[in-house]
């Protein structure tokens, strides 16, 4: 009794703090905090919900002990279990039977409901009393018998299945051997062979195994969580198993269903980028091939222009949908983010400078693809431009690769870059002595010039005498060929020319200078009876009559 008088008063001192007004500090018409709940759970089966708590009892306790006081209800009498009264209290409504308090409705349980006390008290009650008439009745024999006969044609079910399963496996396996030897072949690039029929059917039938076992194990999983509720005792663990798969399995519906605005959002983004990309393309192609046309933008710069318009527009777009992206705000996908930033970084230092080089020499056109080119100590062709390397074709047709960052620092000679100025120049020097007269010296190496294949004849040849060394004068013939690539065996040609010019002609080419003692009233030529054969000579060391 004197129990009972502190519980009332108790009650009645958290009424009057629960209907007191707010401290003056409190913020005006902030809305209370959400009440914990708990649910009530009778053999496993969910009765009621409580929410907040009562005295030194939290929503989960007072869950449990309602709980308690009930399986302690359910051994009484029935007459005893349809006595459940309301007894009201200063702060809470009492359901009781008899003596025993099964649970109390206080002021915030009705706040939490909507509902006045009384109201809330009576249905709880009513779902008390339902509760403990199915829980009576589970245990009765008919209920048990029930629950044999099922858990017995679950049974019958279950081999049948599993049966079905290895059946139907069987015949697939079949089927499959025979379909594989008729239509499967090896699959081969050129003379490799990377996987051959016999380990392709191998992998098909470990697919169908798989399959089976999987879907054995489903089955299973199904199976015995239907059978423990047929039964009082392990009804409770079937919900808990159920929930391993189909509360994941709900969850990510819920997110589907849920993210289905932001991938719609991501979809027309992503298409609409995609046909706008399509349609640049279009264009870069048609303004590659000539068929439109705009002042100062060459045709070649279309396809790395596109590249470049291509990579900026995915980049923007890949900004935009990104916080509409599943677990971008995630700190694992922030941290993987992070990492490959860093990693990108540190390790593309290198390229990232080819490419800009790339770039710029792209929109610079110092030279185009089968151009021939000097790059540093390099001459050759350009067989291939990228973003990152160039590659040149030597005269020695040698493929020599170029990072774009080491071109763009060197400087370049290229031979082909004006034609219609008449094509380059090529020219080489030869010496004369001053016996031979300038004027016949000129028309024989022009004379050289016209007879060597690649040279034009306008421009016409031209010799400039560029020293009067102490011997000889040095002479440069330079003539126009239009044939850039073919510079080696031009320059061949002519000097083989020049040759034959002047000895033809009777003058004696000095270089490279040399010291013999000779004849010196004899041409150092070679002579058409015993080439390479110089005719000898004798020396009077002493005078005449001496």
């Amino acid at each position: 009794m004197p129990f009972m008088i502190k519980r009332t008063l108790f009650l009645y001192l958290l009424f009057c703090a629960s209907v007191a007004p707010a401290l003056p500090g409190g913020k005006a018409g902030a809305p209370p905090p959400a009440a914990a709940e708990a649910e009530v759970l009778l053999d496993g089966k969910p009765v009621l919900k409580v929410r907040g708590s009562l005295l030194e009892l939290s929503a989960q306790d007072r869950a449990l002990q309602i709980a308690e006081r009930l399986r302690e209800l359910s051994t009484a009498a029935a007459a005893k279990v349809r006595a459940l009264e309301l007894k009201e209290g200063p702060a809470s409504t009492d359901i009781v039977s008899g003596a025993l308090v099964i649970m109390s409705v206080t002021n915030g349980d009705a706040a939490a409901a909507g509902v006045s006390r009384q109201e809330l008290a009576r249905s709880a009650a009513g779902t008390l009393k339902d509760a403990l008439a199915d829980y009576r009745d589970d245990y009765t024999t008919r209920s048990l018998l029930v629950g044999v006969l099922l858990a017995l044609l679950s049974l019958a079910i279950f081999a049948a299945a599993l049966k079905l399963i290895a059946s139907g496996y069987a015949v697939s396996l079949s089927r499959m051997d025979a379909w594989a030897k008729a239509h499967i072949k090896s699959i081969k690039i050129q003379q490799l062979e990377l996987l051959n029929a016999a380990r392709i059917t191998a992998a098909i039938a470990l697919l169908l195994k798989s399959v089976r076992a999987a879907v054995t194990l489903l089955l299973i999983y199904f199976y015995i969580p239907l059978l423990f509720s047929f039964f009082p005792w392990t009804r409770g663990y079937s919900p808990v198993l159920f929930g391993y798969i189909l509360h994941p399995l709900a969850s990510l519906v819920k997110s589907f269903l849920g993210y289905i605005p932001d991938l719609i959002f991501v979809t027309v983004t992503v298409a609409v980028v995609h046909y706008l990309i399509n349609l640049l393309k279009v264009v870069s192609d048609e303004i590659r091939a000539g068929h439109i046309t705009i002042n100062g933008f060459y045709p070649d710069w279309s396809r790395p222009t596109f590249q470049i318009v291509r990579f900026i527009i995915w980049a923007f777009t890949l900004v935009i949908i990104f916080p509409y992206l599943p677990g971008s705000s995630s700190p694992a996908f922030k941290g993987v983010s992070v990492f490959l930033g860093v990693l990108f970084s540190l390790g593309s230092t290198s390229a990232i400078a080819n490419a800009v080089a790339g770039v710029m020499l792209t929109y610079m056109r110092p030279f185009k693809t089968g151009d021939r080119v000097k790059i540093g100590e390099t001459v050759g062709d350009i067989i291939e431009k990228s973003l990152l390397v160039t590659r040149i074709r030597t005269v020695k047709n040698v493929s020599v690769t170029m990072p774009n960052a080491l071109i763009l620092g060197s400087h370049i000679v290229n031979y082909s870059a004006l034609p219609e100025t008449g094509g380059i120049i090529l020219n080489t020097t030869v010496t004369i002595g001053y016996d031979a007269p300038w004027p016949k010296v000129q028309q024989l190496l022009i004379a050289a010039a016209a007879a060597t294949p690649n040279i034009l004849a306008e421009p016409r040849p031209f010799v400039l005498q560029t020293a009067l060394n102490d011997f000889n004068v040095a002479y440069e013939l330079n003539a126009y060929t239009g044939e850039p690539k073919a510079m080696a065996a031009t320059y061949s040609a002519m000097h083989a020319n020049i040759q034959d010019q002047f000895n033809a002609a009777g003058v004696e080419i000095m270089s490279p200078s040399f010291t013999g003692i000779r004849d010196a009233n004899a041409p150092a030529m070679p002579s058409p009876a015993a080439p390479g054969k110089t005719p000898g000579f004798r020396v009077n060391l002493f005078k005449d009559g001496a």
